[in-house]
């Protein structure tokens, strides 16, 4: 019977040996924001070959004329309308068409496939490109822009038809601008 009470003050020992509060393990090699530095520098490279063979594809087209905008694409008008002054503004309601090709000229999806679409400027999701670059055009107009994947369709494509970091050419036609109604108070 002796034996009992010495097999619980054994396990109450062990217990209490077992509870202690637990250490935090300490990296063996520290290397403080290492991987954010080599993904910068693979997106640094993988934009400049783009670059490098998006102008190559601008060179060899004769016939139009390529400007470069602020926000990081290339674009040239198919049809200009400078006798309309406005340009969508925050809010505004976008009716336009476009189709999205490859560098190469191959449709990956036509206008008729994608049809006629609405945008609430600035208020939706949509790529970060033609959000852009229909801040540049004015009603009736038709641009041709030349988007770097990231500002396309990025790293993951469309998962259907567009592969990752695929730089593509979208020709834009704006329809309408509905100004956005500003109600007084």
């Amino acid at each position: 019977m002796q034996s009992k009470p010495f097999i619980y003050l054994l396990f109450l020992l062990i217990l209490v040996a077992a509870c202690k509060s637990p250490e935090a393990r300490r990296p063996v090699d520290v290397k403080s924001g290492s991987s954010v530095n080599a993904s910068v520098e693979r997106n640094k490279e993988l934009y400049a070959a783009e670059e490098k063979v998006l102008k190559a594809m601008m060179l060899q087209d004769t016939i139009n004329d390529y400007l470069n905008s602020e926000y990081g694409f290339w674009y040239y008008y198919v049809e200009e309308k400078p006798e309309e002054t406005e340009k969508p503004e925050f809010g505004d309601l976008l009716e336009f068409e476009y189709d999205i090709k490859d560098i190469y000229g191959y449709t990956i999806y036509s206008k008729k496939e994608l049809g006629k679409n609405t945008y609430r400027m600035d208020k939706e999701e949509i790529i970060t490109g033609l959000r852009e670059g229909l801040k540049l055009m004015r009603e009736g107009e038709t641009i041709t822009f030349v988007f770097p994947s990231y500002k396309a369709y990025g790293y993951y494509g469309d998962m259907e038809r567009i592969g990752a970091n695929m730089p593509i050419v979208s020709t834009v036609t704006l329809h309408n601008i509905e100004e956005q109604l500003i109600s007084k108070p």
